[in-house]
Formats: structure tokens, sequence, C-alpha cells
């Protein structure tokens, strides 16, 4: 049979969507430990994370939990940085920290006929980090040149101040690194911080092609490290909001824009439907934002509406660099852009194109092991599971223009709402 290519393939939705969970396992040492199989794929991924504290610090001690983390591969009692990188090198493998307000800890890259040998090492990087003083040196020198460079970049600036206008600057969420806040760092405050405060209530992620056997011996493996019990949680100040800012640069050629506000997690009713309004607003190339701005009046390469967290604080936010001269003209058309969504059903065509997009980005999100268990990881840190997805696509599957305008009313028409404009 002859295939017409003229004709694009049929769209299918599946009927079905059932995610296997993965296999759970709480270790000696009470860590939460997490299983995907990797049938017939040798390459393994390992994260292991743990309860973030770096809103719990002094602000002068925001940079604490990120420099401690990437000192970690600068040496260990057993090999200097150059031999630990050289190590990795050598088994094809990779370690990066992982580092949000909500979670810290390390990341494994590697394949299955190497770990044994990698592992050890990659282990031994949670209990025997030196912290040498000269690579410190280092990277508080790096830190500095990439605070530098940030400050000049609008788009940087833009979206730090944006951060400290929906908290407020003395807010450990709305706070600004700065250089200042480098010259704090000491060997000292890492090492304190590396003993007492890092791995606290471990939770370990495994993909990879093992045996039942092979499991238990990894089990046993990842029992070595330190689970630290949960401290008391600290009570975060209230937030502080500032609903504009404005900081001109005379020799800019751009102007980075910044608009948004406060929205819901990802565990609330609304979320799933909230997502398919910001898609349609800014969330793909076909959406309300690119053909105005970009297609329409080419102001702008590009312009993104997304949904964020930081901690446990959630937030949507508008961004775009577009050309200086025109960006009152395009807030302008933003905010007209919100209005048609929150007033103006949906018609028919752009309905469909919206639902049918989002469920092929969503299936294809779920393409290999290694997808699974950062979905998993998702919604877990989420308090959820594997249902959440299954009730995704039943929303895309049923959504019409009505359940999308009740969005917008509710979420999107109650301006004024938080904007920066930087250059």
């Amino acid at each position: 049979m002859l295939l017409d290519r003229s004709k694009a393939p049929e769209f299918k939705v599946p009927e079905d969507f059932e995610l296997l969970p993965p296999s759970e396992y709480k270790l000696s040492n009470g860590a939460k430990f997490f299983f995907i199989p990797t049938p017939g794929l040798d390459a393994v991924k390992i994260d292991v994370t743990c309860k973030g504290h770096r809103a719990t610090l002094p602000l002068d001690h925001t940079l604490v939990p990120s420099f401690t983390l990437q000192m970690l591969q600068e040496g260990t009692t057993q090999k200097s940085a150059g031999e630990i990188a050289e190590f990795f090198d050598f088994y094809a493998s990779e370690v990066h920290p992982i580092l949000t307000f909500a979670h810290e800890g390390l990341g494994l890259l590697s394949t299955k006929k190497h770990l044994h040998n990698v592992l050890e090492e990659f282990l031994s990087l949670f209990t025997t980090a030196t912290f040498p003083e000269e690579m410190l040196e280092k990277r508080k020198s790096q830190r500095r040149l990439t605070l530098q460079l940030e400050r000049e970049r609008t788009s940087s600036r833009a979206s730090k101040i944006f951060s400290k206008c929906l908290f407020g600057a003395n807010h450990p969420y709305g706070i600004e690194a700065e250089e200042i806040h480098v010259d704090q760092i000491q060997r000292e405050l890492l090492v304190s911080y590396y003993e007492t405060m890092l791995w606290q209530d471990l939770e370990i992620f495994i993909t990879g092609n093992f045996t039942p056997d092979e499991l238990d011996g990894l089990i046993l493996d990842f029992e070595k490290l330190p689970n630290r019990p949960i401290a008391e949680p600290t009570l975060l100040p209230a937030v502080n909001t500032l609903l504009a800012v404005t900081e001109p640069r005379a020799n800019s050629v751009q102007s980075s824009i910044r608009i948004g506000s406060w929205s819901i997690p990802k565990n609330h009713p609304d979320f799933i439907g909230l997502t398919v309004f910001n898609t349609i607003l800014g969330g793909y190339f076909g959406s309300r934002l690119i053909k105005n701005i970009r297609e329409d009046k080419g102001h702008t390469y590009g312009i993104y509406s997304s949904l964020a967290e930081i901690g446990d604080a959630n937030y949507w936010v508008i961004a775009a660099d577009v050309k200086k001269a025109f960006y009152p003209e395009v807030i302008q058309e933003i905010y007209h852009e919100i209005k048609l969504l929150t007033e103006v059903a949906l018609d028919a065509d752009e309905l469909e194109v919206v639902r049918n997009y989002l469920i092929g980005q969503m299936l294809k999100q779920f393409s290999t092991s290694f997808d699974l268990i950062d979905r998993f990881k998702a919604v877990h840190h989420s308090g959820m599971n594997f249902d959440y997805f299954t009730q995704k696509l039943s929303y895309l599957k049923k959504f019409n223009a009505e359940d999308i305008l009740d969005i917008g009313q509710k979420y999107f028409s109650k301006p004024p709402f938080i904007e920066v404009v930087v250059g």
C-alpha cells in the first residue's frame, strides 16, 4: 500500500492512559527509594534529593546551599577535584547538583556496565567532601563574574526584579543575590551546612535495567547514606508585593518586560484548566501573544506566558524582550489579549488546535523511562501521583470554550498585575 504523503497522519487520542507507578521501598536509614525499570536500556539515571533549606537561612547566607552542592566535586578525602572529574569522564558519567528552594541533592547519569565502579565514588560525595579553600576561591570569583553579567542582561535583570516585586526584597524568595552575598561564603559555613542541614528526608529516584538481585544490592548501597531527620520548619516572612518597577537604560536597544501575579498550585482543582488558558495566551508558538506581538506587529522574536513555582509559592508570568521604542504598546497589547480571553469565548477551530497540541505534548512527555521518573517526581513533590495525568488527559479531551472563559475570569480578570520593564 502506497503512502499518500500529501495528507498528514491521522491524529488519534488514546482512549486509555495508564501509567504504572514506580516500585517504592523504605530503606533502613529511613530514606524513600523509587524505582522504574528500563528493559533493554542500560543507561542509568539516579537523583538523590532532600529537603531544601535555602528559604530558612539568614538572607545574607542565601548562596550557601548552591556553593555547598557545587563544591562537593571539588575534592574528597580520597580524590582531588581533577581526579574526580577525570574519574567520571573516564566512565562516561555525569554528576550534577539539584537545587531549588524546595529540594537539594545530587544527580547521576551513567551506564549499567560501569555503575559498580561509579556508584562508590558518587556516594562518597555525600560524606567525604573536603571543600578545599583554593577551589572555593575560584568558585567565588566565577560567581561574582556571573552576577555582573546577569545585571548587564536586561532579561536576567527583569526576572530578578519581578521576583523581588512579587515577594519583597526581604523575603527569601525575593532576595537578589549580589557580590556581598558571595563575600559571606566561607569554608566553615559550607562544612557546617554539609554536616548538619544537607541530607534531611532523603528520597532516591532510580531508573535502570536491573534484576531483583541487582536492585537489592543498590538498596544496600543507598542505605549507607546519611538521612537526617527534618528540622523544625521556619516561619517565612509575609510577602510585600510591589506592583511596578521600571529601570531605564539609555544605551539599551531592547526592553525586557515581565507581567504577572499570584497563581495556584498543581494540586488545585483548577490547575489543569489554568494550564490550558496559559497555553492559549502565551504557552506555545501558536498563542495569542505570539500571533499579535511577534507575527502581526514584529515587536519581538519571542513572547511567552508560563506558570511557575518557587518553594511553596505559585505565580504566572509573561516575559518578552522587545524593541525599546515599542514596549508601551506591547504592554497595552498584552492586557488586550488577556481581556479578550476573559471576555470572548474561543472559536471551535482554535479550541481544537489547542486541544490536540496539549494532548500531543503531554503524551510526548512519557516517551522514555527517564521522562517517566521526571514526571513522577513533579507530581510526587506536589503530594500527588500518576492519577494527575489521567485526570489531565480526561480534561483535555472534553474541555470547552466556556470552561476556559470561566478560568480566565477567575484568575486573570482582576488587574493590576505586577509590571517590570528593564531597558
